[in-house]
C-alpha cells in the first residue's frame, strides 16, 4: 500500500466538494466500524447515512498504483465521499481493526484475477490484438455523411466572406446556430465545436469590432478545415484500407477520438517515460461546453525539449460525477506514454503511474532540454501558427540569461546572444502573470528558465509570450494556477 497522507488521498478526489465532504464525514465521526485485512492491502468499513442502514466501503490496494473502490450508496462519483473518508481516517491515524477480508470483496478479487488471467492467456495465445476489420459499407455512409457536411459549412463559410462580417445581425447568429447543431449530425464534432467558436467571438455580448480580425482568422481555419478535410475524405472513400493519418489533427477535426490501440498500432507509444509537470490550469471552454484540467509536462528522460500536454475534459452535463485534474508536484513514472497526432506540444495520455519527490537532478534534466536561442524558438514557433489547423497557443521552455525592465516598464528576458523577448499578458489564458514577477527571487533574475507561451497578436501583428512557471536551481515557481 502506499503511504496514505491527505495530500494523497486529495489527488484521489474527483473533484473538492467530494474531498470536503469526505472530510466532513470523519470530523462527524460517521464511521461505524473501521477494518483493515491482516496484510494491509484492504481497508473498509461501515459509515452512517441517511438511511437505518450503514454504507458499506472499502478501499483495495491488492494492486498499489491502482486502488479499488468499492461502496453500496448510490452515488455516481468515483470514488465517492465514503471511501475518501474512509482514507482520510487512516491518513489522520484513527484505529482500523484487523478483520477478515469480507467474502464478497473476496469474489470480487477472484473474478478480476481471472479478466487478468484471461487477457494474458488470449495475448499469449494470438499475439497482439488483431486489427478490427473494417466496415467498408458503413464507412462509406459516414465519408459520404461527412463530404455532405462539408458541403453546408463551406456554402455558410463564404457567405460569410462574400457579405462581410459587419453585416451579420442576431438573425444570422441563430442561422449559425442551426448549422452548429447540424454539423453533429454528420459526424463531423471538432468543425462543430470551431463553428460554435466562430459564433462566439461575433455574438458573445461584447465590442464586435475588437473580434472581427480574430473572427476573420476562425473563418481561415474554417475554410482550411474544408479544403482539407475534403481531399482527405475522398481518398478514404476511395480506398476504405487507407490508414488514419496519425501525423496531424485532420481526424480530431473530424470527430475521430483516439483509442490507446490505434495509438499503439501506429507507434505513439513509449514504454518507461518519467514526466516533470510545469504548469497546470482550468478552464471553461464554451465552445466545447466541457470544463478543461490542461497540463504541461516534461519528458525528463527524452532527448528533445518538447512540452506536452495533458488534457482532461469535463462535459457540462457530466462535470460533477468526474474527477477533476489538479497540479501535481512531483515526478510521475509513466509505464506506456501515448502521444496523440499533432505538432508542439502534443497531446499525451498514461493509465498508470508511480510517483517520486522531485530532485535536484530531475530539475537540471528538465533545464538542460531548455531551448537557448530565442531566434530559433520563434522561428519554430511562427512555423506551428503558419498551419491553420494547428494550437495557436504552443509553449516552450526557454533559457534567460536575465530577467529585466526596459525603460518603458516592460519586463525582457534576454538570451546568451543578447537577443530579447518581450514579456506580456495574453487574453486567452484565464489570468496574467506578469504582475507577478516582482515577487520573484533576486536569484530568478539571470540564469533561469522560463516556461512561455505563445500566442501571435492578430492587431499587432506580432507574437507576445507570457511567462507560466519560473524554474530557478532546485525550485519551479508557478505563476500560473
Amino acid at each position: 500500500m502506499p503511504e496514505l497522507t491527505s495530500s494523497y488521498v486529495d489527488s484521489l478526489a474527483p473533484n473538492a466538494a467530494a474531498s470536503k465532504n469526505g472530510q466532513g464525514l470523519v470530523r462527524k465521526k460517521s464511521f461505524i466500524e473501521l477494518h483493515k485485512s491482516e496484510n494491509g492491502e484492504l481497508l473498509f468499513g461501515k459509515c452512517a447515512g441517511s438511511g437505518k442502514t450503514p454504507y458499506e466501503c472499502s478501499a483495495d490496494f491488492i494492486v498499489q498504483d491502482s486502488p479499488v473502490f468499492r461502496c453500496s450508496c448510490p452515488s455516481r462519483q468515483f470514488p465517492c465521499k465514503h471511501a475518501l473518508g474512509l482514507l482520510y481516517a487512516f491518513a489522520e491515524g484513527q484505529t482500523f481493526t484487523v478483520a477478515p477480508v469480507p467474502e464478497d470483496i473476496t469474489l470480487k478479487r477472484e473474478k478480476a484475477e481471472k479478466r487478468e488471467e484471461n487477457k494474458v492467456k488470449q495475448a499469449a495465445e494470438g499475439g497482439e490484438s488483431k486489427p478490427k476489420k473494417v466496415n467498408k459499407s458503413a464507412l462509406k455512409k459516414k465519408i459520404a455523411a461527412q463530404l455532405e457536411g462539408l458541403d453546408l459549412l463551406e456554402k455558410l463559410v463564404l457567405s460569410f466572406v462574400r457579405g462581410g462580417l459587419s453585416t451579420m445581425d442576431r438573425t444570422t447568429m441563430k442561422t449559425v446556430q442551426e448549422h452548429v447543431k447540424q454539423l453533429g449530425n454528420y459526424y463531423l464534432s471538432g468543425a462543430q465545436i470551431e463553428l460554435r467558436r466562430f459564433t462566439m467571438l461575433m455574438f458573445g455580448g461584447k465590442d464586435q469590432e475588437q473580434n472581427y480580425t480574430y473572427a476573420m482568422e476562425q473563418l481561415s481555419r474554417l475554410h482550411a478545415f474544408i479544403k482539407k478535410g475534403r481531399a482527405y475524405l475522398q481518398a478514404r472513400s476511395e480506398d476504405p484500407e487507407l490508414a488514419l493519418d496519425h501525423e496531424s489533427t485532420i481526424d480530431e477535426w473530424l470527430g475521430h477520438a483516439w483509442q490507446l490501440s490505434e495509438l499503439k498500432e501506429y507507434g505513439l507509444v513509449k514504454d518507461g517515460a518519467e514526466l516533470l509537470q510545469l504548469a497546470f490550469y482550468s478552464f471553461n471552454d464554451m465552445a466545447r461546453q466541457e470544463y478543461v484540467d490542461l497540463g504541461y509536462w516534461l519528458d525528463i528522460t527524452a532527448e528533445g525539449g518538447e512540452i506536452h500536454r495533458t488534457l482532461n475534459y469535463r462535459p457540462y452535463k457530466a462535470a460533477k460525477l468526474m474527477r477533476e485534474e489538479d497540479s501535481f508536484f512531483e515526478i510521475a513514472g509513466v509505464p506506456q506514454l501515448y502521444t496523440y497526432p499533432g505538432d508542439m506540444n502534443a497531446r499525451i495520455r498514461f493509465e498508470s503511474m508511480t510517483q517520486r519527490p522531485v530532485t535536484g537532478a530531475d530539475i537540471e534534466r528538465a533545464a538542460a532540454k531548455s531551448h537557448r536561442s530565442y531566434a530559433e524558438a520563434v522561428k519554430k514557433v511562427k512555423n506551428q501558427i503558419k498551419n491553420p489547423l494547428s494550437d495557436k497557443l504552443p509553449v516552450m521552455l526557454l533559457h534567460a540569461a536575465s530577467l529585466g525592465i526596459t525603460e518603458n516598464g516592460q519586463y525582457v528576458i534576454t538570451d546568451e546572444s543578447g537577443s530579447r523577448l518581450v514579456l506580456e499578458d495574453i487574453p486567452s489564458l484565464p489570468q496574467g502573470t506578469v504582475h507577478l514577477l516582482p515577487f520573484l527571487p533576486a536569484a530568478a533574475q539571470s540564469d533561469s528558465y522560463i516556461l512561455v507561451m505563445f500566442e501571435h497578436n492578430l492587431d499587432q501583428g506580432r507574437l507576445t509570450a507570457q511567462p507560466l512557471s519560473v524554474i530557478k536551481d532546485d525550485q519551479i515557481i508557478r505563476l500560473l494556477y
